[in-house]
């Protein structure tokens, strides 16, 4: 159980990195996750009055705030379409609509959990996050960053040309993902965002051609094994490391060949 002394909201972002600062106070987000701790808490610092919980799209991005609620990333029309629905596929099945009505973007992504689904989407993507401090860098960046004592006040989604997937193996619906597994291509390249190994996401970029002379069974085949082989698992009790490996040489596959019948279907969109 986690005790919690004051409560603030904060009413600006310099007043929240402030507060921040003592390892004895804790930024809310949607205090999903950290009501499960057992910790005791200083200050709980709200950034409810910071309006950052809007997604604004503009010509060349999007700019999601970190207190949009994750079901305002599945309903949100313009990812949606930009994402070819990857955006909705990746947060579907987080628990329920109630917790995604309160779950946050950034309580997820500044988490860098190793079950995050979001992480790992946002990560296949051509995505940077906003540090208050920090400034602007990429989300490959700030995954491979020490947690600190920073706000993150914005995703931004650039409106790079591609195509994206998404797909996760899970032990019953609303479970956290055994494996999960964003797959795209942008920038002449395939990119291939594995999480809960169990650890936290990470980026892979296809260096070896396999996918050069385009994506057949058999070039798919063999990315997918040169994916699992790069990425490193572990055992706890959803699953063993063997099976995980296994996993993402299905989901790797299946993503592949799914982006290979888009690029047939949408020869323009990302060449």
């Amino acid at each position: 159980m986690i005790t919690i002394k004051n409560y603030i909201r904060a009413s600006s972002l310099q007043e929240a990195y402030d507060l921040n600062q003592s390892k004895q106070n804790r930024v809310l987000g949607g205090m999903l996750w950290m009501k499960m701790s057992n910790a005791n808490v200083n200050t709980v610092i709200d950034l409810s009055d910071l309006g950052l919980n809007t997604i604004t799209e503009t010509e060349h991005d999007f700019s999601i705030g970190a207190m949009v609620s994750l079901r305002q990333l599945e309903l949100d029309e313009g990812l949606n379409r930009y994402s070819e629905n990857a955006i909705q596929t990746s947060v579907r099945d987080i628990v329920g609509v109630q917790f995604r009505n309160l779950a946050t973007v950034g309580g997820s992504i500044f988490g860098r959990f190793g079950f995050s689904d979001v992480l790992t989407m946002f990560l296949a993507l051509d995505c940077d996050v906003e540090l208050f401090q920090g400034g602007r860098i990429s989300l490959e960046q700030f995954c491979a960053m020490p947690k600190d004592s920073d706000i993150l006040v914005r995703l931004i989604l650039k409106k790079t040309p591609g195509h994206f997937v998404y797909s996760s193996m899970r032990n019953s619906k609303t479970d956290f993902p055994v494996i999960a597994c964003g797959v795209s291509f942008f920038d002449n390249t395939y990119h291939f965002s594995i999480g809960a190994r169990p650890g936290k996401a990470i980026l892979l970029r296809d260096t070896t051609g396999l996918l050069s002379d385009g994506i057949t069974e058999q070039s798919a085949d063999a990315a997918a094994k040169w994916v699992a082989a790069q990425t490193p698992t572990e055992s706890n009790l959803r699953g063993s490391a063997a099976y995980r490996t296994h996993l993402i040489e299905v989901l790797v596959k299946r993503n592949l060949m799914e982006i290979g019948g888009k690029m047939h279907g949408n020869p323009n969109q990302a060449e």
